[in-house]
């Protein structure tokens, strides 16, 4: 972990909004030294140290020590208790490390045999701090579950470097690049996306403690933030906070804008770049690949709205059911390999046997490359709707509905019919009011018939996970009986 923070000893290294800031010096310093009070607690190479954490600077130097010392397993702060007991069993921590006083509900979960102390409260009890080897296992995340239940991923330190690496090479950060880290730390988006390779480059990430619509730009300008990487919900969320004339104070510095973790709309990447000035990148990434795999690219490289971009030191290719690598412009399994993609789940041989083939790791994404290497995603192959033998893909109709003035969010998925095997439905998120009639229409105008959505229900708010991702099952579920 310490040969990825590579800014100078006097540098910036992170800045915490009216809290602690670090220089790489110091931030080495703690990090070294709350390693050390783990390895004297007795954590060592292998033992789980589950975090329960706010963004801030304590949950970055508990999970570079966690790392350093054993390995990292960073939790949302806002699961509930059977949530907590699930993951600290399926992990089968060592030790859990929790805020002075809070976390009660993780507290309540820790399994038998694991320790619970507050971050920088380790006591000792013998153990010496073991270097790491780069084969080691730094991270171990749980899979979102969108279309399963959640499967166990080791990153090891030489998988996070790498990914850190592929990240500031492809949107050429350097040491006076400035990140503002609006993601949570408990996933690899914020982690390796936002901080870890804001690190490699030298550079300083300010990580507030949540994400704050009303204090991002106040917060981006006071920083001089040059980049942001976010959900598109997050975007989208910024762009209806403003609505005056100009650019938001704290836009005029952003080389660019990166969206990665959830589809972006070609309409809200427009949107993102006429509003704050700085060309917003589409890019790819999951778990496994401990972050990203493909990017689209700076200026002057062509961006392609609806793409995330090509291969960011990551082989992409597309595969079909048999495994046989298919050509330019054909519909098949977007699978990757690379040396930031993980061996393999824990514990779980038959998710091994069907994500790897011949060197592959299958994503689970239905996609197609183009010529120039540019992939495009359909959906995720157990989510797209199959009616009547046809596969439609609801990426494309949430593109479509987003088209439409009216519209905000836009969710498509299936539900059961008894003729046609599944029906098209979506649920939308109004700017301004509109009719289901109206919608329906705009759909028609675009789209085949039968891929048009029958039935538009029109809501608040979109059920998403704790990362921005929306579940399409969780929004079909709602809707299979009405």
């Amino acid at each position: 972990m310490l040969e990825l923070l590579r800014g100078e000893p006097g540098a910036p290294a992170l800045i915490v909004p009216d809290g602690p800031s670090l220089s790489y010096a110091a931030l080495r310093e703690r990090v070294e030294q709350a390693a050390g009070e783990l390895a004297a607690a007795g954590v060592g190479r292998g033992d789980r140290v589950a975090l329960v954490l706010p963004n801030g600077a304590d949950a970055v130097v508990a999970f570079l020590a966690a790392a350093l010392a054993g390995t990292a397993a960073p939790l949302n702060p806002n699961y509930k208790r059977e949530e907590f007991r699930f993951y600290l069993e399926d992990t089968g921590v060592r030790l859990l490390v929790v805020p002075p006083g809070g976390a009660p509900e993780a507290r309540a979960a820790a399994p038998p045999g694991a320790s619970v102390v507050e971050v920088g409260r380790a006591s000792a009890r013998g153990g010496t701090l073991v270097p790491p080897s780069p084969d080691d296992v730094a991270l171990v995340l749980h899979t979102s579950g969108t279309t399963s239940r959640p499967k166990r991923v080791p990153l090891t330190h030489a998988n996070l470097a790498v990914s850190a690496k592929n990240i500031a090479d492809t949107y050429q950060l350097t040491p006076d690049d400035v990140s503002l880290c609006a993601m949570p730390l408990f996933h690899v988006h914020g982690l390796i996306g936002s901080m870890l390779a804001t690190f490699y480059s030298g550079g300083a990430v300010v990580v507030p403690p949540a994400f704050n619509a009303l204090s991002f730009w106040s917060v981006a300008e006071k920083y001089r933030v040059t980049w942001y990487s976010a959900v598109p919900s997050i975007h989208l969320l910024l762009l209806a906070r403003a609505r005056g004339e100009g650019r938001p104070p704290g836009a005029g510095r952003l080389r660019f804008i990166r969206s990665c973790s959830s589809a972006l709309a070609p309409a809200t990447m427009q949107d993102l770049e006429s509003r704050f000035g700085a060309p917003a990148l589409e890019a790819y990434g999951m778990t496994e690949a401990s972050h990203q795999m493909a990017s689209n690219p700076l200026p002057p490289a062509a961006r392609v709205p609806g793409s995330v971009g090509r291969g960011t030191g990551v082989d992409i290719a597309i595969l079909d059911e048999r495994g046989t690598r298919l050509e330019a412009e054909r519909q098949g399994e977007v699978s990757i390999r690379g040396p930031n993609v993980t061996r393999g789940y824990e514990d779980n041989p038959e998710a091994n046997a069907a994500a790897f083939t011949n060197g592959w790791f299958r994503t689970g994404d239905e996609g197609v490359l183009d010529a120039a290497g540019y992939l495009r995603l359909i959906g995720r192959i157990k989510e797209l709707i199959v009616r009547g033998g046809e596969k439609i893909s609801p990426r494309e109709i949430d593109e479509v509905l987003a088209l439409h003035p009216a519209v905000g969010e836009a969710v498509s998925f299936g539900l059961p019919h008894r003729v046609w095997g599944e029906e098209v439905a979506a649920a939308v998120v109004l700017k301004t009011p509109a009719s289901e009639a109206d919608l329906a229409a705009h759909c028609r105008s675009r789209l085949a018939d039968y891929k048009c959505p029958k039935t538009i229900h029109i809501v608040d708010k979109i059920p998403r996970t704790a990362t921005g991702k929306i579940q399409r099952r969780t929004v079909a579920a709602q809707f299979a009986g009405s």
